[in-house]
């Protein structure tokens, strides 16, 4: 696979300085950069999708005619960690 080259980033002295301050052992600017990019598109598609699945959440409740209260949802997000929880113990 062929990589391409982003484009140069400019930045104030003291950013630079800072991100130098934090590399670890053996990491260079340009991987903490090209990290720091992939976790900020990956949360970026997360993000997209979440909006997308509360829309169609939204659209199917004014359709259905079905709706659920704060305490529904939360108690149902409890079952769902309890049941994550028991089955991690195991």
């Amino acid at each position: 696979m062929k990589t391409a080259t982003l484009p140069p980033l400019r930045v104030e002295p003291k950013l630079r300085r800072a991100a130098e301050s934090v590399l670890r052992e053996g990491e260079s600017l340009s991987g903490l950069m090209e990290q720091s990019l992939r976790g900020e598109v990956n949360r970026r598609r997360l993000q997209a999708e979440f909006i997308a699945r509360g829309l169609a959440a939204r659209e199917e409740a004014k359709s259905t005619g079905v709706y659920y209260t704060v305490g529904e949802v939360m108690d149902s997000l409890r079952r769902i960690r309890n049941d994550v929880a028991t089955k991690r113990r195991k």
